[in-house]
């Protein structure tokens, strides 16, 4: 007799899942559950104190000082009542046995269930230079509260090095310089953005630092960054160097996988999953660490998107996986942005920097515009400076294969 394959799929009130990662994903994932009707018992593990909590306001608002941080939880004492999960907070996984389903944690313990969920996201990348104890990054809680005490012993009109002219970087600068500092911003390559939007979006932007009021240096050879009594001292290739009050690195992150390390599960650069985002029958892994399998207009690949917004269709997807065992079938259209230098950066879809990109609305010197990323002939992303709603009036072209030609015929960001 043909086994129900839908049926073995289906949680059950007697399961237990078990969900490593008590950041926006895993969040996420307990809400979607319990809403898809799941009743079973979930744990959801974190390496934080913190009850979960949502990240991009640390640089967009808690930063600034319109928020305080606070505000960014997600899970209240109300919410985590009524979700009825039990937290493990302040431990970290060190292993998982995939046979029996068991977490270890470092405080000894382990967790067992019938399922468990990997959403142990990313952490900042690190750089190898002399200070790096004392030099800032901006990537959870405590690096907030780390930073907030910093700039509060500062004097206003300080000098502040932000190593990095990526999102976090520009994010950084953006409030710093709102806050009375004068950031002053290094990027390696030859201009910020390069290597995610290419040679002609990242020029476009060029002109955003400098219209803020804000210093961007590009093409900068970081030797070493070292401390010398009350300030730091940022050494350069060739002999300069810059001082200044304070230096935060964003530098970009890298995926939480090296618990899983001979666990048995496929590891490459992040945890390998497939279209349901499964890494073996009772074992997923979601948001930022997982390497999904992702059609798209241009057929299917493998990737791995550091975006909010996948994480959270990645959560809802997984919870009606396991309680219906039916697959997601709309193409998911990943979708980011970033507040800096007072403007608004939009894209949609995973374009490739070395995509064809035509600039079909505004132009730079309105400080708005829009533009279609395409391969082969067919759109493959798009991006915008403070255009929320011709974006959004695009995005279908990315919901199924579109034509550059038709796209442009139908110029449906004018509508």
């Amino acid at each position: 007799m043909a086994r129900d394959v839908r049926a073995l799929i289906v949680l059950k009130g007697s399961d237990h899942v078990v969900i490593v990662g008590a950041g926006f994903s895993g969040w996420r994932l307990v809400e979607a559950l319990r809403r898809d009707g799941y009743d079973g018992a979930i744990t959801l593990i974190g390496d934080e104190t913190y009850a979960p909590y949502d990240r991009p306001p640390l640089s967009k608002h808690v930063l600034a000082g319109k928020w305080d941080v606070e505000r960014a939880t997600l899970a209240t004492p109300e919410r985590i009542k009524e979700t009825n999960v039990t937290l493990r907070l302040g431990v970290r996984a060190n292993a998982l046995d995939i046979e029996s389903n068991t977490v270890e944690l470092d405080d000894g313990s382990h967790v067992e269930g019938t399922h468990v969920v990997i959403a142990t996201g990313t952490r900042a990348r690190r750089l190898p230079f002399s200070a790096d104890a004392q030099i800032l990054t901006l990537r959870n809680r405590d690096d907030e509260l780390r930073m907030r005490l910093e700039l509060e012993r500062l004097a206003p009109g300080s000098v502040i090095g932000v190593i990095g002219g990526g999102f976090i970087g520009a994010e950084v600068a953006t409030q710093l310089k709102s806050r009375g500092f004068v950031p002053i911003v290094l990027e390696a390559a030859t201009r910020p953005l390069i290597g995610v939007l290419g040679p002609d979006a990242s020029s476009w932007l060029e002109r955003l630092a400098p219209d803020a009021g804000i210093e961007l240096r590009s093409d900068q050879r970081i030797s070493d960054v070292e401390r010398d009594a009350d300030e730091f001292v940022i050494r350069f290739e060739g002999g300069d160097e810059l001082r200044g009050a304070a230096v935060v690195v964003g530098a970009g992150a890298l995926p939480n996988f090296e618990w899983l390390e001979g666990s048995g599960l496929t590891l490459d650069n992040g945890v390998v999953v497939d279209e349901n985002l499964l890494a073996r029958e009772h074992i997923a892994a979601i948001g930022d660490v997982a390497r999904f399998s992702w059609p798209n207009v241009m057929g299917e690949e493998q990737v791995r998107i550091e975006h909010w917004e996948v994480a959270n269709v990645h959560a809802n997807a997984l919870a009606h996986y396991w309680m219906t065992g039916e697959g997601a079938t709309a193409l998911m259209v990943p979708y980011f942005w970033s507040d800096q230098y007072g403007k608004k950066i939009q894209m949609l879809g995973h374009a490739r920097p070395d995509d064809d990109v035509l600039l079909v609305s505004g132009s730079p010197d309105e400080g708005k515009w829009l533009a279609l990323y395409s391969r082969g002939g067919i759109v493959t992303g798009i991006v915008a400076l403070s255009q929320p709603r011709a974006l959004m009036l695009s995005k279908h072209l990315l919901e199924s294969p579109s034509t550059l030609d038709a796209a442009l015929d139908a110029a449906s960001w004018s509508g």
